[in-house]
């Protein structure tokens, strides 16, 4: 499976300790240049520069060729990059989060995957504990989802797990 991450799922798994879950979820995540060097930008937490000056063997960086695609709405270099790769390497799937981004990849067809899609998946395959998850992202500046919709998440979550 061939899936591509741009910046802000990377960061926050990071950032709250459950990025282990993209290895045994996928295998292998390959992020284009750029997206390497957002995650390692002055203002980019201190963990998360850390975590990057030893990458793990299942993340690779690649250097996207931007010939494969030519955005029509504004999003930021990662991302092009990130889609550019995810084109050329007819990827399964594109980690993402950026709403506008979004409108962008379905225009290409591409797969996407958002952070709490990964939080759902993860919880359904016992990897992470869905409460403390939610709890420790809440704890970051990341942009959250409707607060009806994390309520039905975890309302989901329990009853799966009292079968």
């Amino acid at each position: 499976m061939i899936v591509i991450s741009d910046t802000t799922p990377l960061r926050y798994l990071i950032e709250i300790e459950q990025v282990h879950i993209l290895e045994t979820l996928f295998g292998k995540i390959i992020i284009p240049e750029k997206v390497a060097d957002e995650l390692q930008h002055p203002k980019t937490p201190h963990q998360v520069k850390s975590w990057m000056q030893a990458l793990p063997d299942w993340l690779e960086v690649r250097k996207a060729d931007l010939t494969f695609f030519t955005p029509q709405k504004k999003i930021d270099d990662g991302e092009r990059e990130a889609f550019a790769l995810a084109l050329e390497l007819n990827a399964d799937a594109v980690l993402l989060d950026d709403k506008y981004a979004l409108t962008e990849a379905k225009r290409l067809n591409l797969q996407t995957i958002a952070l709490f899609t990964l939080f759902e998946i993860a919880a359904a395959r016992n990897l992470i504990n869905l409460p403390q998850t939610i709890e420790a992202i809440r704890r970051t500046n990341f942009r959250l989802p409707p607060e009806s919709d994390i309520q039905t998440m975890l309302a989901r979550d329990a009853q799966r797990q009292n079968r």
